[in-house]
């Protein structure tokens, strides 16, 4: 299938050509297919940098990283300008304007310098040796910083994305909801914008969070300190107004910086384009471990839960936490435990998924549940009917596997095959069969 990043035409069944590729991929068909370098999602503000053309068509680095083999097609500027000449790339009367603008020598140029970084970047991913569990549970994790009214969101969520991959690290994306950002007061193209940038974080690999807080920086850092976070990305502050600083106010970057311990932060310039630095030190963000976590070793047929009419929240919830613990007493304090983590932090997003997660004191080994709610959640306001809902326990020693269970249900279900399979199986068992089955 050729050209990966294209958009479909109209009346198909998926939006995007690679939603095609995942769909025949679940169904355990090979696909070889092609990518040009600039349309990595990542490397949107780089591209644009390079060339001065914004690049419409993109898709998610996450999606290069299901790859089993990538091969480099390297082609001299002068060979690939020939190519153009004799009509074997465009049809004649396109060929003069491409020549003239995008296909000039020094575009070419660049993004073949581009493309074989991002090679050299893959093959250093691909052969390194798995971390350690006692080095990975090290404070490192990375998290981004988001606003509702950020200047520019997406330009931050690309330069964490690729930090991240630096470290080859998972990372997260958190929005801190204040009490007057609350989805009934805000404006409904603060709404959409909000769920955009919420969106691409997912698309990029990040493990989405909602907190709730008044306290920006506070909040920041609690969430950090749960996560073992060791690097805090946030854009660039405004600058504060004279009489602010008279008043001794200080902003974000400050508070940030006065209050933790231990954390590096890193501030981005989302008013200007990146520095050369950042352009000339590439790399594919890769969230996954050399060697995936796979839900359907820790799911069973008990803890999988399928409703075909609605449900309540805190109904679901109890129900889930109920099946991991077998209905032993202990259920209920968990239940109750959980709770209170979501009035703070709501994992129910507007994509239709909810994320539920706790880790507790005492050791256990990992449990996860899934409610399949066919007629969706009818208590809590999001744009799509939340309809999966994966539930996930560990102790409190076992942040690393919690993130990588995090990761591996937020990648199920950003593939629309096997959502639609989960939602249309009528039993728990089929529905096992069909996750280990799509795993492996």
């Amino acid at each position: 299938m050729d050209e990966l990043a294209h958009t479909n035409v109209p009346g198909c069944r998926n939006m995007k050509r690679y939603e095609d590729v995942m769909e025949i991929l679940a169904a355990g068909i090979h696909v070889i297919t092609t990518l040009n370098v600039q349309h990595l999602e990542s490397l949107y503000d780089t591209v644009e940098k390079f060339v001065h053309i914004k690049v419409r068509e993109r898709l998610p680095d996450t999606i290069l990283s299901e790859a089993d083999q990538i091969v480099n097609i390297d082609l001299s500027t002068e060979d690939l300008r020939k190519r153009l000449e004799e009509g074997k790339v465009y049809s004649m009367e396109r060929v003069s304007t491409a020549m003239e603008n995008f296909f000039i020598s020094s575009n070419l140029e660049k993004l073949r310098e581009l493309t074989l970084r991002e090679l050299a970047s893959q093959i250093d991913f691909r052969r390194r040796e798995p971390i350690p569990e006692e080095v990975a549970a090290m404070p490192d994790q990375v998290m981004v910083c988001l606003s509702s009214r950020g200047p520019n969101s997406e330009r931050l969520l690309r330069y964490a994305s690729r930090f991240a991959g630096r470290l080859n690290k998972n990372w997260y994306a958190l929005y801190v909801q204040a009490h007057a950002e609350d989805p009934l007061l805000i404006d409904t193209q603060t709404q959409a914008a909000l769920s955009e940038t919420l969106t691409l974080a997912k698309q990029l690999g990040a493990i989405v969070f909602t907190y709730k807080g008044e306290d920006l920086a506070e909040t920041i850092l609690r969430f950090a300190s749960e996560y073992r976070i060791g690097h805090i990305i946030i854009g660039k502050p405004s600058k504060l107004s004279l009489y602010e600083r008279l008043t001794y106010k200080k902003n974000l970057a400050e508070k940030l910086t006065h209050h933790a311990r231990g954390i590096n932060l890193v501030i981005v310039d989302t008013a200007h384009t990146f520095s050369n630095r950042e352009e000339n030190s590439s790399t594919l963000d890769f969230v996954q471990s050399q060697q995936p976590i796979r839900l359907g070793q820790i799911l069973k047929e008990s803890t999988i839960l399928i409703r075909r009419d609605t449900a309540f929240k805190e109904e679901i919830l109890r129900d889930l936490t109920r099946s991991v613990f077998s209905g032993a007493p202990e259920w209920e304090e968990f239940y109750n435990a959980l709770l209170l983590r979501e009035k703070e932090s709501s994992t129910f997003f507007n994509e239709g998924v909810a994320f539920p997660h706790l880790r507790i004191e005492r050791e256990i080994t990992p449990r996860v549940a899934l409610g399949i709610i066919q007629g969706g959640i009818v208590d809590i306001a999001t744009s799509k009917p939340v309809k999966l809902v994966f539930l996930i326990i560990t102790s409190v020693k076992q942040q690393r596997m919690q993130a990588q269970l995090l990761a591996a249900a937020s990648k199920m279900v950003s593939n629309h095959y096997i959502v639609d399979v989960l939602l249309s199986t009528q039993s728990s068992r089929k529905v096992l069969d069909e996750i280990i089955e799509w795993e492996a």
